[in-house]
């Protein structure tokens, strides 16, 4: 992207994604339930917990950034999420770790599409939506190396500590700090409503639903939220699953063998998400380049879900012989097409709807994504208890890619 689009309120796009993936514990969730003594399916319940909860919430909260401004609603989102962060730290129960997970489902659904379509508020004013790939993309690839430099301080806090539980108290210094970041983005962000008003919100609130619906009704545009909420359901989902195949690899490994299961797995893990992140980065900023080879942006959509799908039912045969480096490489490729496919999709949205109801209908995305991660994350802990993770990741992957199949002809 050239350099004359990057001014000081991208480089505050890029900051508060790098900040916000500085997510210390996302590496090592499911190893902390697990470490708790939660089954696989306990697990699954409080993922589900938390995406029920945010999907309760998205829709209003959509409304509520259109309506009352999208800073205000960014910034209440990262003090939920501090809060959830401190009573995971303390917490030791399955019903403590609920209350966390509806905490944190606040912070997710404030937030959750309100920072897209401020991006794109901006490249709106600018008169640069013609950049909508591009620029996200490049956001985007900002928020994955947070992610990648945060596995690996993950791993060392880790290593050193001998437990889980502090990278919970590490992770609110990024997200002060982020809240302090979105107290400084421009006013003209906050959409057309800017001051609170109790008579402008009544009449916000009955425009923005009634927009929305009329746009919602459009067949184009229900196949559009379809086609990038269904395979980020399905990421979102098994995603973390990658946690105890990496373990077991590094376990399986002659090396390390003086330390202790935490430390010998925080060492493997460290490593493989943060060259997964810097990967995943990459492939963000890559996204625009691969879009343009197709002629619209449907084409890319498609093809990239079914690879995904194909990618998760393979990485899980070779699991189950064993083949764990081979398995991991291929579970990391359905990162990998997410952040290929995500800034597409994004813009493939944006080109169906009003853009005065874009913050609305991209929390509607979000909501049907959080529906299927809701229903896949415990069935996915129930076959894994059953059976073990790879015979769960077959199972999820082919049924997801015949359900898809048959939805799509069905729109076309």
């Amino acid at each position: 992207m050239d350099k004359k689009y990057k001014d000081i309120q991208f480089y505050k796009f890029c900051a508060y994604g790098f900040l916000k993936n500085l997510r210390f514990f996302d590496p090592f969730l499911i190893l902390f339930f697990l470490e708790k003594g939660l089954t696989y399916f306990q697990i699954g319940i409080l993922y589900s917990i938390m995406k029920i909860a945010t999907n309760i919430l998205e829709i209003p909260t959509g409304i509520i950034a259109d309506s009352l401004g999208r800073r205000r609603s960014m910034v209440f989102s990262f003090e939920n999420y501090i809060i959830s962060f401190i009573i995971f730290y303390f917490s030791k129960n399955f019903y403590l770790f609920s209350f966390a997970m509806i905490l944190y489902a606040f912070g997710e659904a404030f937030r959750s599409g309100t920072h897209k379509a401020m991006i794109l508020e901006y490249l709106k004013l600018k008169n640069w939506t013609n950049l909508k790939v591009y620029y996200y993309g490049n956001t985007r690839s900002w928020s994955q190396f947070g992610s990648a430099i945060s596995s690996l301080l993950a791993a060392s806090i880790v290593f050193i500590s001998g437990n889980y539980n502090i990278v919970f108290l590490a992770s609110i210094i990024p997200y002060i700090l982020d809240l302090i970041l979105m107290l400084t983005y421009p006013k003209e962000l906050d959409g057309e409503l800017k001051e609170f008003n109790l008579s402008n919100l009544k009449n916000s609130f009955n425009n923005v639903i009634k927009e929305f619906m009329i746009s919602f009704k459009e067949v184009k545009l229900l196949k559009s939220i379809f086609l990038t909420a269904t395979y980020s359901g399905y990421y979102s989902a098994i995603k973390d699953f990658l946690q105890p195949i990496l373990k077991n690899f590094a376990l399986s490994l002659p090396i390390f063998l003086y330390l202790n299961d935490e430390k010998r797995s925080a060492i493997v893990i460290g490593i493989v998400y943060f060259v997964l992140y810097l990967t995943t980065s990459f492939f963000s900023r890559r996204s625009g380049n691969f879009s343009e080879r197709f002629n619209n942006l449907y084409s890319p959509l498609i093809i990239t879900m079914n690879l995904g799908l194909i990618f998760g039912i393979v990485s899980g045969i070779l699991y189950e012989y064993n083949l764990y480096i081979f398995s991991i490489i291929l579970y990391i490729g359905i990162y990998l097409i997410e952040n290929l496919r995500r800034p597409i999709g994004v813009a493939y949205i944006s080109e169906n709807i009003n853009s005065n109801i874009l913050a609305s209908v991209l929390s509607v995305e979000s909501q049907l994504k959080t529906i299927l991660g809701a229903i896949l994350v415990p069935l996915i802990g129930l076959l894994a208890d059953k059976f073990d993770i790879g015979i769960s990741l077959i199972i999820i992957s082919s049924l997801l890619m015949l359900i898809n199949l048959i939805f799509i002809k069905k729109i076309n």
